[in-house]
């Protein structure tokens, strides 16, 4: 493993200037005191300045001349999913670790491909998914393993945005676009969190774009082999969800703002029995610099990810069945 001693801090380079990336992981990056932003690179040099005099580092036009740099260890990558692949193979190949913005690619044959490549470099690859850094999900899998509701019977998520711009890249399909890859993974993914990765597709839904065919929404029902089930919301044709919701055999247990809480936000846990009703109030937590110290810690430690590595694999091959077999409607 290439990894970075105490003595230094960590020299990152940013390809992109992705929403993302300029809102919420560049200032939790630059507040870090183990990293360097060295550099950010676009295809427009302006846009790299502008994020270079918010965070520091050289603004660079073209994304090969930061993969080149040898000052650099390590690649922030948050650029449309059409881009993951390859500009994450080529900083792997250049011997740089890399963080790549959810999902790692749209495909288990090219996210397994760059797993290969980063495990005979000896170098991390850790897939943002930020919102499982945040300590109020592990809370609540203690209180439900705990017995709060009971036995688990059931599994509800959802994450719906209004609609977006005219001329919003998740309209475009062919880049990678769509709301099922950018927001459906996160019910998936949580799903799995709590129901684990022996998950069965029973069925999908999804509403398209009549003229870009891009997706708009849909509803998906997965199950475990036990017959617990799951069932999830995604889209950007609706109100703001944000949410999940575990139902047992004594009671229900619902929470807000599960996957972008603001760092102040103190998660609000609400237990629901027949009888009477509780809240659990939770500590704010930044699930932002959560998830660059953890990959930090990976740099520099040489942390085994093999766990992390078959989590994003069976994932991205749930969402490819998923795909496979949803109705499909132009509305």
């Amino acid at each position: 493993m290439k990894n970075i001693g105490p003595d230094r801090r960590l020299r990152v380079g940013v390809v992109g200037c992705a929403e993302i990336a300029g809102r919420r992981t560049l200032p939790a990056m630059v507040a870090n005191p183990d990293i360097e932003v060295v550099a950010i690179a676009s295809r427009d040099e302006g846009r790299a300045r502008e994020f270079t005099d918010r965070f520091g580092g050289s603004p660079l036009k073209g994304y090969s001349a930061l993969i080149d740099r040898e000052d650099v260890d390590a690649i922030y990558n948050p650029l449309p999913l059409l881009l993951h692949a390859e500009w994450t193979e080529r900083a792997l190949t250049a011997g740089k670790h890399v963080l790549v913005e959810k999902p790692m690619t749209d495909s288990h044959k090219e996210s397994s491909r760059l797993i290969e490549l980063a495990r005979a470099k000896g170098l991390v690859l850790m897939e943002n998914y930020m919102f499982l850094h945040h300590s109020q999900h592990s809370e609540v899998r203690r209180m439900v393993d705990g017995g709060a509701i009971g036995e688990l019977r059931g599994f509800s998520a959802a994450f719906t945005f209004p609609p977006k711009p005219a001329g919003d890249i998740r309209y475009q399909p062919g880049v990678g676009g769509g709301a099922f890859l950018d927001f459906g993974g996160y019910p998936v993914k949580v799903a799995m969190y709590f129901l684990g990765n022996d998950l069965r597709i029973g069925g999908a839904v999804f509403r398209e774009h009549r003229d870009f065919g891009a997706v708009l929404s849909g509803e998906v029902l997965l199950y475990t082999p036990a017959g617990i089930t799951a069932h999830l919301s995604f889209g950007m044709e609706h109100s703001y969800r944000n949410s999940y919701r575990l139902i047992g055999s004594t009671g229900r247990l619902l929470l807000d703002w599960v996957f972008t809480p603001p760092e102040t936000h103190r998660p609000v846990v609400r237990v629901e029995r027949q009888d009477h009703r509780e809240e659990f109030v939770l500590r704010a937590d930044h699930q932002f610099a959560n998830a660059i110290s953890a990959f930090v810690h990976a740099v520099r430690t040489g942390q085994d990810l093999r766990p992390q590595h078959e989590d994003a694999l069976e994932q991205i091959t749930l969402l490819e069945g998923i795909q496979r077999q949803a109705a499909h409607i132009r509305v």
